[in-house]
Parts: structure tokens; sequence; C-alpha cells
């Protein structure tokens, strides 16, 4: 597994990044995510995504349990999320300094240990201080409880906010992106149409971040918002589904190592953040990360999903 810089920073990442949402009832127990943090470091995969409402906080507590039964902190690197106020349903949003230093605290107790390698302020707060925000992250690198900052779900403009008071390195963007969520590449295509596809949701983060050597990592890259679970073999999606079996062919691998090589063909060196338990699903999408597309595969599964060419 190839590694890569995360954003201006010098903390090398693999090109893919697990993420741990679910392992709490996929999983269940200690022994069992013990295992599964170890064969993801078998397969190169040494980076672990988390966020302290995963599971109302049982991902963070499960994995910090697992990592104590023998797994040194230094082979992994964890990322950590804050900001959603959330019990049983979303209430709101917070970024104020008692709530992030709370929260930063409390991912610290649960995954049992002294520092983040990265922390993401998980949604936009329509009501953040951002000099009082970036206050607060610059007291938590003094603490030594987390080394880089990033965010999730951010427009442009919310992340230059931030820069405005904060002098460090916004190193990442979380954002979810795949062939059915194509948003960020397929307004641009549209510029100067009356087209629907036009409509530019996200202010271009895209190129921002480019510009700005933000990394862009992927979230949800095998979900779709219009089902329930994956749109790989579902019958939902049968052109899709046609076109990635059509390249796997090529390729002789799955269709889930084909949509991370087609999430990778941008230039933007975009990072998938994957979402399974199952450790042949991942092994899967490290064979995808090693494989290049051609321009032709990937518009033929971008329109398969959806999507429209000007």
């Amino acid at each position: 597994m190839k590694s890569r810089n995360l954003g201006k920073t010098q903390l090398s990442t693999p090109e893919i990044s697990v993420g741990c949402m679910h392992i709490g009832h996929e999983l269940g127990d200690k022994t069992k995510v013990n295992s599964f943090i170890n064969s993801c470091l078998d397969l190169g995969l040494n980076f672990f995504d988390l966020a302290d409402i995963y599971e109302k906080g049982e991902s963070e507590a499960l994995f910090g349990s697992a990592m104590s039964g023998g797994i040194a902190r230094e082979r992994v690197l964890l990322q950590s999320k804050c900001g959603i106020v959330r019990d049983d349903v979303t209430t709101g949003y917070s970024t104020d300094r008692g709530y992030v230093l709370k929260a930063v605290e409390g991912s610290l107790k649960r995954l049992q240990t002294d520092y983040l390698d990265v922390l993401l302020i998980h949604r936009p707060d329509p009501l953040c201080d951002y000099e009082e925000l970036a206050g607060t992250l610059a007291l938590l690198e003094q603490q030594g409880k987390v080394r880089y900052f990033g965010v999730s779900n951010f427009t442009p403009y919310e992340i230059k906010l931030l820069q405005k008071f904060w002098p460090g390195t916004v190193c990442a963007n979380q954002l979810q992106y795949s062939p059915t969520h194509s948003y960020m590449v397929s307004a641009p295509l549209h510029t100067n149409t009356t087209s629907e596809f036009a409509l530019m949701r996200d202010d271009g983060v895209l190129d921002f971040c480019r510009l700005e050597d933000i990394t862009i990592q992927a979230w949800s890259p095998f979900q779709a918002k219009q089902i329930r679970g994956s749109y790989i073999d579902s019958d939902k999606f049968p052109e899709l589904n046609a076109a990635l079996q059509k390249v796997a062919d090529k390729f002789g691998v799955s269709k889930t190592a084909i949509v991370i090589a087609w999430i990778m063909k941008h230039p933007a060196q975009i990072q998938p953040v994957t979402g399974s338990t199952k450790i042949a699903r991942l092994a899967e999408c490290v064979k995808g990360a090693g494989i290049t597309i051609s321009r032709e595969d990937w518009f033929e599964i971008y329109c398969a999903a959806g999507n429209v060419l000007q």
C-alpha cells in the first residue's frame, strides 16, 4: 500500500483510510476488533477513522479496548471527529471551546491514548466563532493532544474563515464522493448552462482543496442516498453494476476494487475512507488502489451511475 502525506503535513498515511463507524454492532467485542486491527495492519492499512458520535462512543471505546490487547500505539494513526451534538438524533452542532475540549478528552479516554494524530471538525457549525475555534485548536496542539487538524463537509469559505485565525494547516476535508455522489465533479461539467446538473452544491470545494493542498477524504464511497446499503450488486443500479463488472473483468478484480480505482483516478489524490469490517473487502480495496483505469472506463462508470455529460 502506497503512502501519501496528508495535505501539507509531514504525516504519511496510506492511500486508503479505514472507517470504523460500524465496528461496534458488526464486530461487537474486543477480541474480534483486535483481530480486525491486526488484519488491517497486515494489509498496510494503519490509518483508522473514528468519531465521538459513532455508536454513541462505543466504536471508540471498543477500538481502544482492542488496542490495549497488545497493539502498540505507534503502529497506528488515529483520526477522530467531533462537533455533532447527538443522543438518538442530531440536535445541533457545536464548536464552542468547552464542547470541543470535552469531546477530545472523551475520545482520548475511550481510545486509551494520550493523543490523536488527526482531529476533524465533523460538520460546519452555523454559530461557529472561528477565532475561538482557532484558539481551541492551538491549545490542543500546545497540549500535545492533537497533532494535526482538518474538517469534514466544509465549504471553501468556511475553511477560509478558519484559516483567517488559524496559522496551522487544515490537512483534510472529509466529503462524500462516489460514482453515485459525484456533485463535486458534475457541476463544473455543466458550467454556464441551465441544466439541473449545473447547480453548485459546494462552492467549488474540490478545486479549492486542490489549490490549498488539502486532502479530500471520500466518505461512504460505496453508499447511495437513494437506498439503504451499498449500490454494489443492488438491483436499483443495474447500469452502474454492469459498467463496474465490465471494467472489473478487464483487471480480474471485484467491483469494489474498481470503485476505489475510480475514486483514485481523479488527480486530486482523493483518499477513500472505507466503512467495511470485512477484511476480504478491505483487501479488495487495497487491490483497487493499485489499479489505474482508463479515462474511457472512468467516464463509462460515471455515466452509468446516472450522471450526464454536457
